[in-house]
């Protein structure tokens, strides 16, 4: 698995743990009307207001990750077969570098 393929795992573990916590969140809402009270009401209508801007700021914080990691990866794509000899040299200029670097511990 390569460094993009964690990143992207990465990235879709914690859009997929943040929507969990949102059902769970909007979930409890649901199951306390049971409390009473106007301050009660009043948390509670502020967290749901609070609930639903976060949950629209992650799908769109999810769009933009997603079109920024496919731009990156066409523009990568692209650049290796505009110049196939440079990015040859670059890989293995990377990979002498890493390997350096993991000799020395």
């Amino acid at each position: 698995m390569d460094i993009t393929e964690k990143s992207n795992t990465a990235r879709d573990k914690l859009i997929d743990d943040l929507k969990t916590v949102i059902k769970e969140a909007e979930s409890l809402l649901k199951n306390s009307d049971l409390a009473g009270g106007d301050s009660f009401k009043n948390a509670k209508a502020k967290f749901e207001s609070t609930l639903s801007t976060v949950k629209n700021e992650l799908a769109d914080w999810d769009d933009a990750i997603r079109t920024t990691t496919r731009d990156a990866a066409d523009a990568t794509d692209q650049y290796v077969r505009d110049h196939p000899w440079q990015s040859v040299g670059l890989g293995a200029a990377v990979g002498v570098i890493c390997g350096l670097l993991i000799s020395r511990r």
